[in-house]
């Protein structure tokens, strides 16, 4: 049985689940671009798999997310600034040494991927 889905919620759904991993995959590898020469070289020398990881989403084809991002804009700018929001608990989480905040968010992410695995969909 195929699910229906409202179409707004469908947005928001494709928006966290594609559109953001997009967009921190293309921010992250800019980063990375925009070090001195010097470390970019290091970057890449010592490129872990989760950094790698983030250059094989970054490879996607540029205009066809260009147009996905302004095409789906409302949904992508709701999650950019939930993820913002996120981002900011982290950091001061990391800021103040709230190591059970830290491992408690760690733990929520862990079965999130046991629920992907679990639902075949890894």
């Amino acid at each position: 049985m195929i699910e229906v889905m409202e179409p707004g919620h469908h947005d928001r759904v494709l928006a966290i689940t594609s559109h953001l991993p997009h967009l921190i995959a293309y921010t992250i590898v800019g980063t990375a671009t925009d070090l001195e020469d010097h470390l970019q070289s290091e970057v890449i020398r010592f490129s872990a798999t989760g950094f790698r990881d983030f250059t094989r989403i970054a490879a996607s084809d540029p205009t066809m997310w260009r147009d996905i991002f302004l095409n789906n804009r409302e949904a992508v700018l709701e999650v950019i600034q939930r993820f913002t929001e996120d981002l900011t608990a982290l950091q001061r989480a990391i800021r103040w040494g709230e190591g059970d905040k830290l491992h408690e968010l760690f733990t929520r992410t862990r079965a999130v991927r046991r629920s992907i695995i679990d639902a075949k969909q890894a």
